[in-house]
């Protein structure tokens, strides 16, 4: 089983996340912010990831640091439970159609973090209420979150929205389509007999 644990804590942030490439999908996170409790959840879902973990930052500030930098642990778990990336697939891609919406990410653990992130979003956070209390959600994170996983992952992550009206079904459509693309590329492929899949015998 490919599985890793990575601790951060920093001034600003507390995040530690535990992750399960040959999961079944299963996320136990202990996530302060709604919205992006449920795109992790969508992730680990459709990606077949398990996660379990917490995640505390200085939400008085705002949702920046919190996001950024569970991705940046999310990352780190992806590329410590790879290693050497020998065996895998390496790259996916997935188109996910949701509703009004049709979004497309391509990914490549090829060692080198690039992120192209063309979401097409409006800027305007989403609002929510849950027992009283309003919640949001601030839209400019989302690239946030996935610039931190791709350069600590080290993959090339590329995300389009091809058409769509709701932030909400961009965002969560190309949770779910880079979940997809990601599982893609980090499945054993029983034909490559345990070697890295680079011309290069290494991926750095």
């Amino acid at each position: 089983m490919r599985i890793a644990t990575i601790e951060r804590k920093t001034g600003e942030t507390q995040i530690s996340l535990t992750v399960n490439l040959d999961g079944t999908g299963k996320c136990s996170v202990e996530n302060p912010i709604g919205f992006f409790d449920h795109m992790l959840r969508s992730f680990c879902k459709h990606g077949l990831f398990d996660l379990s973990g917490t995640i505390k930052g200085d939400l008085e500030v705002d949702q920046h640091h919190t996001i950024e930098d569970t991705g940046i642990v999310l990352g780190q778990c992806f590329a410590k439970a790879l290693g050497d990336c020998a065996g895998i697939y390496r790259s996916g891609s997935f188109l996910y159609p949701m509703d009004e919406a049709l979004l497309r990410a391509a990914v490549d653990f090829g060692g080198r973090p690039f992120l192209v992130c063309n979401a097409e979003l409006t800027g305007i956070p989403l609002v929510s209420v849950q027992d009283g209390k309003e919640g949001t959600f601030q839209t400019d994170c989302f690239e946030d979150f996935w610039n931190g996983f791709v350069q600590a992952a080290k993959c090339n992550l590329h995300l389009d929205t091809i058409r769509g009206r709701s932030d909400h079904h961009k965002m969560e459509g190309l949770f779910k389509a880079a979940a997809r693309a990601i599982r893609s590329a980090v499945e054993i492929d029983p034909r490559r007999n345990g070697e890295v899949p680079s011309t290069k015998g290494t991926i750095v």
